[in-house]
């Protein structure tokens, strides 16, 4: 079943064009990860599939309307932000409180099993705790809701990297044991390839390559050629090249593995590599 389908998908604020006829289609049951630089529309994408803002064009969320439906819609979906925003004033354990009250499908065991990883103190009050606390606190209050999508927009901002990876691995692990489908946006990219199903890459507000990560693994290709192959490998047309140590590297989009190990050591590139040829090619 289709989770999210936008046809056409227009946003613009004033002058500016957010959203130019964005098209995407995400089936249930995959984790989709949003990869674009600063602007390109990552997150006003995010806030029209969450109802937040008005849009032109067609635009369905797991079968409805964002913005005639947001209410009944947002039973099924939670939202984390780039910025947690929680009351200041409030401590921990009356926030717990307050959600396992308001909120059907919290799992409260959940939400503390995620604090029991972090050194917040139930009894502490938000405007005492640092800004990472915060992004962990919110993570749990969120993660511990059985939604059918769950929407992350920088999800990690502000975290240590040892956190980071516990996040990403709980991520993992609770959708494993759940049927639900995940849309997160992000800069760390290294962090969530191994997470993904499915990626995009977006600019000025289109999509200009969409992959699964089945494609992307058999599809791409990048070859470090011995020095005496460089040329050769540069007439096998490759989509992007950089020098890394004083080594050539080439990207191809296809290819015969076999004949360009042949001219030198070849990998599956990172999705990060990869966005930066396609960047670069439409700077």
């Amino acid at each position: 079943m289709t989770c999210i389908e936008a046809r056409g998908l227009r946003k613009t604020f004033g002058a500016t064009v957010a959203l130019d006829g964005l098209d995407l289609r995400v089936e249930e049951g995959r984790i989709l990860g949003i990869i674009g630089p600063n602007g390109a529309g990552k997150s006003t994408a995010l806030h029209a599939m969450l109802g937040l803002i008005p849009y032109q064009g067609e635009l369905k969320v797991l079968g409805r309307d964002p913005w005639a439906d947001r209410e009944l819609l947002m039973r099924d979906v939670s939202f984390i932000a780039d910025v947690a925003l929680l009351p200041r004033w409030i401590r921990v354990s009356q926030l717990v409180d307050y959600v396992a009250g308001v909120h059907p499908r919290f799992d409260r065991a959940k939400a503390e099993g995620f604090l029991t990883k972090t050194a917040i103190k139930r009894s502490a009050r938000v405007r005492e705790l640092s800004k990472g606390m915060v992004t962990q606190l919110h993570l749990a209050l969120v993660m511990a809701i059985d939604a059918r999508l769950l929407v992350l927009d920088e999800p990690t901002l502000g975290l240590d990297i040892l956190f980071r990876k516990r996040f990403y691995d709980s991520l993992l692990h609770d959708y494993t044991e759940r049927s639900r489908t995940i849309v997160v946006t992000t800069h760390q990219i290294e962090e969530i390839q191994d997470v993904l199903t499915d990626f995009v890459f977006i600019d000025r507000g289109r999509i200009v390559l969409e992959c699964s990560m089945e494609a992307f693994e058999s599809r791409y290709l990048e070859v470090t050629p011995r020095p005496e192959h460089v040329e050769r490998a540069r007439t096998l047309k490759p989509i992007h090249e950089r020098q890394v140590l004083g080594r050539t590297l080439l990207l191809f989009d296809g290819g015969e593995r076999a004949a360009l190990a042949a001219l030198g050591e070849v990998r599956t590139p990172s999705i990060a590599d990869l966005f930066v040829a396609v960047m670069g090619a439409r700077a």
